[in-house]
């Protein structure tokens, strides 16, 4: 069954850091656009980071692009999330998704929903003191 896996969640203080890590199970990432996604209690889902099938390119949430980063390793087929500087807000639900390579071609990036097939069953991450 075709499924990312994410895991790496956790309780982290403020300001503390924290890495997610999304391994590809029964597929192979790189024909996938990957993305990142949270969703806080009370809120709607929203995309945080993706990158491009080629691994060439990463587009980011605005609110989030100076504290976190995506990158991908290819050999161990997994994509990660790097957050930095986490505030409580950052406190939700995050999902890794796989989206099929589209017309777009393999630099293409998006953080709308829409455009991914596969989600994976999230991981909690609580920025508390």
């Amino acid at each position: 069954q075709l499924q990312p896996v994410e895991s790496g969640g956790g309780l982290v203080q403020p300001g503390g850091s924290l890495t997610l890590s999304c391994v590809a199970s029964g597929f192979t990432m790189d024909d996938y656009i990957i993305g990142w996604f949270r969703q806080a209690p009370g809120k709607e889902r929203e995309g945080v980071a993706c990158v491009s099938i080629s691994g060439s390119v990463r587009t980011y949430s605005d609110s989030l692009k100076a504290r976190f980063s995506i990158s991908r390793d290819v050999a161990k087929n997994t994509v990660y999330l790097q957050m930095n500087s986490l505030k409580p807000e950052d406190t939700a639900v995050y999902y890794c998704a796989a989206g099929r390579r589209t017309k777009y071609g393999d630099t293409h990036v998006t953080l709308e929903a829409r455009h991914y097939d596969y989600w994976g069953q999230g991981t909690q991450v609580t920025v508390s003191s």
